[in-house]
């Protein structure tokens, strides 16, 4: 007998998660409140980074992700490039903690540690002056989030027949039904995978789960003239203090201090700063990280400052022409990377994946669904 599920939601959770349904031979529907996703799932790098995650458990997550994305994008035509990363040191602090971490990982990871020259050769946006070095690893993975959550719908409905429903919101879940409006549903599994439905749908649940939510600020540039190419994506010294791969280093601690000493404002704000570029050249460059259960709805131009201020000290672009300013709100769960609730039989929420969800929901859907 064939079995049926429903999701709602269809960012990159609910979207990974119809995939692995699917793939398990379920007859899948998905409930989306809005006419396309605009969430979180598009307001960010399109960045795959597993060489931010420890080694262990949520890296093996990662790489799953990873090959996930690879087939998808594959299979579905949507653009992507497998060009790595790199993180680069200007100070002798940075340096030494990159150093670190590939002397104690470069067996475990496709990582090294290059010199300027080898930095340089790779990625002709790196700023040259004051540069020392860079970490090298080779999984990162970029889409266009706006492409590639548009698309990946058209790409499950083809090869799996899950269905969509857009502009449908979900008002009300009591198991096995869902109510959007006047009409009712029915399903074996129900999931919810949307920040906002979880929160209106199971208040209580919410309100127990310890969850917060992240405001984050961020910017595109302009087209780089000439289809002009920055190489792998890009990052800095600050990356190293946000991103649980490198919080084992022991020499983290003593460069957090130098942050907090001498970039309070960086500190205060969660600025570290990355960039992606996608297919047309277009630059994507944040963030930042505020964090409360309600956030003002504009964005502050002090905030943008620090961020492009910072980019300067380790990248040059062609054109720093900015198109395009915006925010972005992500459920986070301080100290975990998900959160996994059965708020009644037969329905599971799957939220909380604090600002990783590109890198890990492929992955972190396959363990769910594999648990049923």
């Amino acid at each position: 007998m064939s079995r049926s599920a429903i999701v709602i939601g269809a960012g990159i959770v609910g979207l990974a998660t119809a995939k692995s349904l699917a793939e398990k031979g379920y007859s899948v529907t998905v409930f989306e409140r809005n006419e396309k996703a605009v969430g979180a799932s598009i307001r960010n790098f399109g960045m795959v980074w597993p060489v931010g995650q420890p080694f262990g458990h949520l890296y093996e997550r990662a790489l799953r992700s990873r090959a996930a994305w690879k087939k998808v994008c594959d299979e579905a035509g949507i653009w992507h490039n497998p060009c790595g990363s790199l993180l680069t040191a200007y100070h002798d602090d940075e340096l030494n903690v990159i150093r670190e971490f590939a002397d104690r990982e470069s067996t475990l990871r496709p990582i090294k540690l290059l010199n300027k020259d080898k930095t340089l050769n790779l990625s002709p946006a790196t700023n040259p002056e004051g540069l020392l070095g860079s970490l090298w690893s080779d999984t990162e993975i970029i889409v266009d989030p706006r492409q590639a959550i548009a698309d990946i719908p058209n790409y499950l409905q083809s090869k799996y027949g899950v269905k969509f429903h857009f502009n449908r919101a979900v008002n009300h879940i009591e198991y096995p039904k869902v109510y959007s409006g006047r009409d009712v549903y029915e399903a074996d599994q129900i999931f919810v995978c949307s920040g906002a439905e979880f929160e209106t749908l199971y208040p209580e649940v919410f309100a127990e789960s310890g969850i917060t939510k992240c405001k984050l600020q961020m910017l595109r540039t302009v087209p780089q003239p000439d289809q002009w190419n920055t190489g792998p994506a890009l990052s800095a010294g600050l990356t190293l203090t946000h991103y649980g791969a490198f919080q084992h280093l022991s020499g983290l601690a003593a460069l957090s201090e130098r942050y907090n000493r001498e970039m309070p404002e960086y500190v205060k704000w969660g600025i570290h700063v990355m960039i992606s570029q996608n297919e047309l050249t277009e630059v994507t460059i944040g963030d930042s990280h505020e964090y409360g259960l309600v956030h003002d709805p504009f964005d502050r131009e002090y905030i943008n400052r620090l961020i492009l201020d910072y980019l300067k000290t380790f990248v040059v672009l062609k054109d720093l022409c900015i198109a395009q300013t915006w925010n972005g709100i992500y459920p986070k769960l301080k100290g975990k990377t998900e959160f996994i609730a059965h708020p009644e039989s037969g329905v599971t929420i799957i939220n909380g994946l604090s600002g990783a969800g590109m890198t890990l929901s492929f992955g972190l859907a396959e363990e769910v669904v594999g648990q049923l």
